[in-house]
């Protein structure tokens, strides 16, 4: 499973690197939502976890960005800190599947991926 990370806190971003890749996925890793944008034309990848607040381009910008590609439903996971209730609201109505508040286990990262590329 190939999934893309965007996330600008790179303790963070390391972190879930390393989760995924010891449950066996292709991890992609971003600090920015520009990056990220390019990354998921040039990758095309099984699920994305995105940050919300990123430099160059937002979660919700990557979210509606790949809510609009034809043909291919990608699980989003977004990573939100707490009290960012309304934007989460926004996140699920532009089509994220899941997120996460951060500070989060990585056991329940790996959960909660595990349940969408399962159901995916």
């Amino acid at each position: 499973m190939k999934i893309l990370v965007a996330e600008d806190e790179p303790i963070m971003l390391k972190t879930i690197e390393l989760r995924l890749k010891k449950d066996g996925h292709e991890v992609i890793v971003t600090d920015n939502g520009l990056d990220a944008m390019k990354q998921i034309d040039a990758e095309l990848p099984d699920l994305i976890i995105t940050d919300i607040m990123m430099p160059y381009s937002s979660g919700l910008e990557i979210i509606g960005k790949v809510r609009a590609l034809e043909g291919r439903k990608i699980p989003i996971i977004v990573l939100s800190a707490m009290g960012q209730e309304n934007v989460v609201l926004e996140a699920f109505n532009l089509g994220a599947d899941d997120y996460i508040t951060k500070p989060f286990s990585p056991n329940e990262l790996s959960i909660r991926v595990k349940k969408l590329t399962h159901s995916a």
